[in-house]
């Protein structure tokens, strides 16, 4: 069960980021520790099925929801999740399928079920408690950057720090790369100030206006960032907000658009 979970190629990049694994001290102290692909794949469980950590099923998956939660917390505090997605862009940029002259931004509502980091009052749900995922892509909606904050949060706000956080980039050949030339957004960051922090960015805005018809042409090029907030929702544990730590949340988010990047590698070759 865990093979299929965790698939070799995913493995195979993931396990070199790992933390080392503490030594024993004594032999025969404890039990044996669940080995880290095992963890893993009680991770990925989770977070394809949704369901609660208590409800892993450790016959079928090898190890307990308890267990996975804890290397999930481990992992995540060892920054284990941004380097990953990083590794899997560079690949992508090396094989050509990174296209980042033109990105595209956008954010979504999701309920918090928990209070915590990153809750609050959301607008379009009656101002029950909720979560915001903010999210940046390539031409082809690969994922760049992804955060989640609190629900009341303007996307607006989210913009410079979602471009901050896209890494730095290499490639074959050539500087590395860390910002799109042109930025697709809808009305929601319809600011000028924020045009003009682009444009000293050398960004050109390419962001619809507010009071103006629809039919601009720009959702020809923003909708990838659509589709992949789809993809991302396919993993239901991401549907609704069950963390009441925000960086697990965000780390169950960066483990999301890793395994998205890396089916984009599979349909390549």
């Amino acid at each position: 069960m865990s093979d299929d979970l965790v698939p070799d190629d995913l493995w195979e990049r993931i396990a070199p980021l790992l933390p080392p694994q503490p030594e024993r001290r004594r032999r025969h102290s404890g039990r044996l520790r669940v080995p880290d692909r095992v963890a893993l794949a009680g991770i990925v469980y989770v977070l394809r099925k949704g369901v609660a950590w208590r409800d892993v099923p450790a016959g079928l998956v090898g190890c307990s929801g308890v267990t996975a939660w804890r290397r999930l917390r481990d992992w995540t505090e060892a920054g284990v999740w941004p380097r990953l997605h990083t590794e899997l862009l560079v690949e992508l940029r090396n094989t050509g399928l990174l296209e980042m002259d033109d990105c595209a931004i956008d954010g979504s509502h999701v309920r918090a079920l928990k209070r915590g980091d990153h809750v609050g009052p959301s607008p379009v749900d009656r101002a029950r408690p909720g979560s915001k995922h903010h999210l940046i892509v390539d031409r082809r909606g690969t994922p760049l950057a992804v955060s989640v904050t609190g629900g009341n949060r303007h996307d607006v706000t989210q913009l410079i720090p979602l471009l901050d956080a896209i890494p730095r980039i290499r490639g074959l050949r050539g500087r590395q790369r860390s910002k799109p030339k042109r930025l697709f957004a809808d009305r929601g960051y319809d600011y000028d100030k924020y045009r003009r922090l682009l444009r000293k960015r050398g960004i050109k805005p390419l962001i619809a206006r507010r009071g103006v018809a629809h039919g601009s042409g720009l959702g020809k090029t923003r909708w990838v960032v659509e589709r992949t907030f789809a993809w991302l929702h396919q993993f239901k544990r991401l549907r609704i907000r069950y963390e009441h730590r925000a960086d697990l949340h965000q780390g169950l988010l960066e483990l999301a658009c890793s395994i998205i990047c890396l089916r984009r590698l599979r349909t390549s070759f």
